[in-house]
């Protein structure tokens, strides 16, 4: 039956009768399912007010498909009982009849049957009575005759832990007519179209009332990735702090601007393979800066700008080798270097125009000093920031990636002091809305002296390491070109951590990697640091 037929058959039913009708006899009546004439009266509830319809719901007894099967056969204890002979039955040939493991317990408590254990072929059962009267198979006979009213509830409840019984509750519908009953179903416009008013035919059709409270579709959108909008918040408290992003799409480095540069020997562990990724093809990176690179081998081999160095033989083939970065300093060193550079070419053409304007005088110092003098003249103060990734073969666990990323803040100025570093540290992670901070001795190849930065963790109710900091190192400053005086104070930390205390994760690869579940970042809410 259609579904507008079915809806003008409950009308039909509804105009015989002067007063209201449960829905679960128009489906009697009818002889479809229930659910088809819920389905109906609802198509006419939002037709207007056709029809009126008060929900209701009770509550019967309904036979399972066991009692069922009891109703036609017999209770397990009856067909247990009728099925031993009179010269007895073995308990193994019992046990496997159908109805045996239960019917044998149940006759054994009615006291039907009983059990003789020292019988000379073994436990052998017998009947006790001559004749039994199946009460279960009674009772629940009256139940599917609809008597259920001459069981009391303990009955009931006893046919219903054995799992014969079931009650059911049926909601159904009270129908009676509305202010606007028709036995005529007609369909209600839904859009108001430009031919029906030029034409004018508006007028004459009845229009379905707008639904303000109607949800629409979600419109299907794209989702930031929880690390994105953890990112995006700590890229606002630098930009707030006057930092300028680096350029950090270079994903591939040399070991020379990855470790060399940094002041670190090639010797460190941290060059093992066990710790970076080192690349078969391109293997090697053949463009350097190369006086630069020669001031750079000289602090390893031989020291310089007041340090011994490592007293070792630098090698240039160590560092051509091509890596995957093990850290976004590499990008700090470059930057590093570039103002260095701009800084001299400023300088120069400074002197330039003095020498143009002056007569010429004969000057002494070496050509160090000359470099740094020209370097000085230009020197302008910078805040550099980065959040990327980097990559370490590291072991894969719950809380270590072999790829994560790493935030980092670089300041170069004249005089900065430890002073200064623990100044922009509490600014920085104050605007994260962690307050509570200490500082702890540390050793880096590339920074003295070094900080470890930890915080106290409200929930944990300890002390926990939020990242790492330091005063880089002259040795890998001076060989760049940074003029004397200027101190460059750094630090970092990972992005993955905090974003994890901030999403409750405590699988490291529930947030990143190919096994992340899609719908935790569609769900997740954005993120709001405490600041």
């Amino acid at each position: 039956m259609a579904d507008a037929g079915l809806a003008e058959s409950v009308l039909e039913r509804l105009e015989k009768l002067d007063c209201g009708v449960d829905s679960q006899d128009v489906a009697s009546v009818l002889s479809v399912d229930h659910q088809a004439i819920v389905g109906a009266v609802k198509s006419l509830q939002s037709l207007g007010e056709l029809i009126s319809a008060e929900q209701r719901s009770s509550k019967h007894w309904e036979l399972t498909a066991e009692g069922k099967e009891i109703v036609e056969q017999g209770s397990h204890e009856a067909r247990v009982f009728n099925a031993i002979p009179t010269e007895g039955l073995s308990q193994t040939d019992l046990m496997k009849l159908p109805s045996g493991k239960v019917g044998f317990s149940k006759a054994m408590s009615n006291k039907w049957i009983r059990l003789d254990k020292g019988h000379e072929s073994g436990p052998r059962v017998f009947r006790m009575v001559e004749s039994i009267e199946d009460t279960v198979q009674d009772k629940l006979v009256q139940v599917q005759k609809g008597l259920t009213g001459k069981l009391d509830e303990k009955e009931k409840n006893e046919l219903k832990k054995r799992k014969l019984l079931s009650e059911v509750t049926v909601k159904s519908y009270w129908l009676t007519k509305g202010p606007s009953f028709s036995t005529t179903v007609t369909k209600q416009e839904t859009d108001l179209t430009a031919e029906m008013i030029a034409s004018g035919t508006w007028r004459d059709k009845k229009f379905k009332p707008y639904n303000f409270e109607a949800l629409g579709v979600p419109p299907e959108c794209g989702h930031l990735h929880p690390l994105m909008k953890v990112r995006t918040q700590f890229r606002q408290i630098f930009l707030e702090m006057g930092f300028t992003e680096m350029p950090t799409n270079n994903f591939i480095e040399s070991s020379f601007w990855n470790f060399d540069s940094l002041f670190q020997p090639q010797q460190h562990p941290a060059r093992d393979q066990h710790d970076t990724f080192f690349l078969s093809d391109p293997a090697v990176a053949k463009d350097f800066p190369m006086d630069y690179l020669e001031r750079v081998k000289k602090v390893h081999s031989e020291g310089g700008y007041g340090s011994q160095g490592y007293k070792y033989d630098w090698k240039l083939e160590e560092a051509q080798k091509n890596l995957l970065r093990t850290h976004t300093t590499a990008v700090s060193a470059r930057m590093l270097y570039k103002l260095a550079q701009q800084c001299l070419q400023e300088g120069r053409k400074t002197n330039v125009e003095k020498k143009e304007g002056q007569p010429n005088k004969k000057k002494r110092g070496g050509r160090r000093r000359k470099r740094n003098n020209e370097a000085a003249g230009k020197f302008t103060p910078v805040k550099y920031f980065s959040i990327d990734r980097v990559f370490r073969n590291e072991t894969l666990d719950a809380t270590h990636l072999a790829e994560f990323h790493q935030i980092e803040g670089v300041v170069a100025d004249y005089g900065l002091t430890l002073g200064d570093l623990m100044g922009v540290l509490h600014q920085f992670f104050t605007k994260l809305g962690i307050t509570k901070l200490r500082f702890k001795p540390a050793y880096n190849p590339y920074t003295e002296p070094s900080m470890e930065v930890f915080s106290y963790h409200e929930g944990l109710k300890k002390w926990v390491e939020v990242g790492n900091s330091g005063v880089f190192r002259p040795e890998m400053l001076l060989p760049m070109g940074i003029p004397e005086g200027v101190s460059v104070i750094a630090w970092g930390l990972s992005l993955e951590r905090p974003t994890m205390i901030k999403y409750g994760i405590n699988n490291i690869r529930e947030l990143v990697g190919h096994k992340v579940n899609l719908q935790m970042v569609y769900d997740s809410p954005i993120c709001r640091l405490d600041s």
